[in-house]
């Protein structure tokens, strides 16, 4: 580490009296928050302790950068040049908030400015921002390898975390890529021994700097945090190592927490008059007086830069006490960002093409996509060069476009999901895998905490570009761990694309439409329909469709079309359905020739509505089926809103079917077939509604 008395920080009178200034306005905007909570009524934190770090951080990062902040970090984005009228704004939940337009709390930046460092998106940021911000770096990884980094010098990710936070699983998952890929990332972990009411004896066996070590590779440090001088060295000295060895590395830094955990949380419910007193002795501000002194500052300079700063708070806070509050329709902006398709284009069933299998469709779509697009990657667990995923649905890939694009995962489901959110914030499109739906549980954290929220969050700044696959259904005998659909429970999770095709050419033209969609979309794969060696299945194989082949996401098909004698008499019904529903209700058609017509809506959301209701109303009578356990499913969400958009054009109740309401899908081959539909089941209830 650079010696403190030596650095030229120490030297920089000029530096250590900004630094100064800004201290002095965060100790001003903490007081006058508080003396304002009528006002400054939504809960935040401010930086008080914590100052020196932040700013020696926030002074040293480049346009270039990337940084992923937590929720105490006020103090650094003003040292990156952000005004505290900006901060003030977001504080009081305003319209012209920069970050949100009043949506996210105080501290939770997101940030595309030219002279800035690039802000994406994070959450409340307890350690989970971890992944994202190291899915930055892969991606900066990544793309200076393949020569896409056009920036004189090379850019770097700063992850500002808590110390509390580093207890979390998805931390260790962050730092295990970090060392395993050597990614250029800077871990700067504030640490001031509290976890909100939690002391660090009760939470912790060992500090963050001591954790670490377990990460071979990962580089460490320790700092006096409270005191500005050695933070800045210190900071300097990371930022110089990632910068030039493009390898992680892991600042400790001890600060005091002088201020309430947040204003809603306040310190004098759990915290001692001794802990108190002992983390007044660290405040960066009289220790940073100090050495200007030292350097002959006169008290006179320091009282007007003081004065100074209380100015410019108040003056700040009163413009923003005073600006606009949102408009209530502003609510409704940005759920997502616009997709440039809107229509289906190109050759379904060319003349003369051959007949494909969904597997293939998957892989050829992905394949045609990667030779075009170079920010096209794919990774997952075992989908690299040597097995190619477990249904061969990546065969070849790797060997084709190499291991940096296609590439093996450990056993990281939040990794895989959340890394997207970084990877498509430097400009990755990544498509990953999560190999069997009823392992997604471990990443549904980083889909909603992360990824769902990122566009609506940051007034569209930051929509994440991501195409998450996975093999979903039961197909005889998978038991289980390997059988699960769970599309309902994915369905409750807003700002998220679920996609759910039941043929080869849905197949292809739907990846197309989902790697194009700037947004998160979920590909939800029917393992039973992949190879079409399940019974009944046959029609999930088509002409493999043209090269431009796209179908937009959100509109649906009809599969099978019925007699217009047999709905003109009211002999009809009409199937909505998805996936291995398809087949099912295909099959149990045949023994209703001419009376059943069957809607494939291939996007569950957003879903196609308008040809849902159009052809209920045409039929009057409707069954919704679906493979999952039917009770609160979407299916019966489906049904819901059939019944109150339908109503009077309805001759009889909606019905739904789907499987058994058990905790999971059997082993045994007998109990599967008792628990889900299948062609029989479906035509019996078929005959029960044309009867009815």
């Amino acid at each position: 580490m650079i010696e403190t008395e030596t650095a030229v920080a120490g030297k920089d009178t000029e530096l250590l009296l900004k630094a100064y200034h800004l201290m002095c306005a965060e100790r001003a905007a903490a007081d006058i928050y508080e003396k304002n909570r009528d006002i400054t009524k939504y809960v935040h934190s401010t930086s008080r302790g914590h100052e020196a770090i932040q700013i020696a951080v926030g002074l040293q990062l480049k346009p270039i950068d990337y940084a992923s902040l937590y929720y105490r970090d006020a103090m650094m984005l003003q040292a990156m040049g952000l005004e505290p009228y900006e901060l003030m704004l977001q504080l009081l939940a305003k319209r012209d908030d920069p970050f949100s337009g009043g949506r996210e709390y105080y501290s939770h930046p997101s940030l595309k400015r030219e002279g800035f460092p690039t802000i994406p998106h994070q959450s409340s940021a307890t350690g989970m921002q971890a992944i994202p911000a190291t899915g930055m770096a892969h991606g900066i990884s990544y793309l200076e390898k393949r020569g896409k980094i056009y920036t004189d010098e090379a850019p770097i990710v700063m992850c500002s975390l808590g110390d509390g936070s580093i207890t979390e699983g998805e931390v260790s998952e962050a730092f295990q890529e970090a060392v395993l890929h050597k990614l250029p990332i800077f871990y700067l972990v504030q640490d001031n021994t509290w976890g909100i009411s939690v002391s660090a004896e009760e939470m912790r066996a060992m500090n963050a700097y001591e954790f670490a070590a377990g990460f071979k590779g990962l580089k460490r440090m320790q700092v006096d945090g409270s005191d500005f001088i050695k933070s800045y060295n210190a900071v300097r000295e990371c930022i110089e190592y990632v910068r030039s060895e493009r390898k992680p590395i892991l600042l400790h830094a001890t600060c005091p927490l002088l201020g309430h955990h947040t204003s809603g949380v306040r310190k004098e419910f759990y915290r001692s008059e001794e802990d108190l007193k002992e983390h007044a002795k660290r405040d960066p501000i009289p220790i940073l007086e100090k050495c200007l002194k030292k350097q002959g500052t006169s008290q006179d300079e320091l009282d007007k830069i003081n004065d100074g700063a209380i100015q410019l708070i108040e003056e700040h806070f009163q413009r923003a006490v005073n600006s606009p509050e949102p408009e209530p329709t502003s609510l409704y902006l940005h759920e997502f960002a616009p997709t440039p398709i809107t229509e289906e284009k190109g050759t379904r069933s060319p003349e003369g093409g051959r007949t494909i299998i969904m597997v293939d469709a998957a892989l050829f779509a992905v394949r045609e996509i990667m030779a075009d697009h170079d920010e096209a990657i794919l990774y997952g667990q075992d989908v690299g060069r040597r097995l190619g995923g477990v249904f061969r649905e990546a065969a070849t890939l790797a060997e084709q476009y190499g291991d940096d694009r296609v590439f093996n995962m450990p056993i990281q489901e939040a990794y895989i999901i959340g890394s997207t959110a970084g990877m498509s914030a430097v400009g990755i499109k990544p498509f990953v895998e999560i190999q069997f739906c009823d392992y997604i549980w471990p990443g549904i954290n980083q889909l909603v905490t992360e990824l769902s929220k990122s566009c609506y969050l940051t007034m569209g700044k930051f929509p994440v570009s991501s195409v998450i696959r996975v093999p979903v259904g039961a197909y005889g005998g998978g038991g289980p761990y390997h059988s699960g659909t769970h599309e309902s429970a994915l369905l409750t999770v807003k700002g998220i694309k679920i996609v759910y095709p039941s043929n080869a050419a849905d197949m292809k033209g739907l990846i197309k439409a989902a790697y194009h969609d700037p947004n998160p979309v979920v590909m939800l794969e029917h393992k039973g329909l992949y190879w079409s060696k399940v019974p009944g299945t046959e029609a999930a194989k088509t002409i493999e469709p043209d090269k431009d082949y796209i179908i937009p996401l959100g509109k649906g098909r009809i599969a099978l079309e019925a007699d217009k004698k047999e709905i003109q008499s009211g002999n009809s019904l009409v199937i909505i359905t998805y996936g291995m529903g398809v087949h099912w209700s295909l099959n149990a058609a045949k023994q209703y020739p001419g009376q059943v017509e069957i809607v494939d809506l291939r996007t569950l959301y957003p879903m196609d509505e308008e040809l849902v209701m159009e052809r209920v109303k045409a039929h009057g009578k409707c069954l919704v089926v679906c493979e999952e356990q039917l009770l609160n499913s979407f299916a019966e969400s489906v049904a819901g809103r059939i019944s109150q958009q339908c109503f009077q054009w309805l001759d009889a109740a909606v019905y739904t079917m789907g499987a058994v309401n058990m905790p999971a899908v059997p082993m045994n081959i007998i109990l599967e077939k008792e628990m889900l539909p299948n062609k029989d089941k479906v035509a019996e209830k078929i005959g029960e509604i044309l009867t009815d």
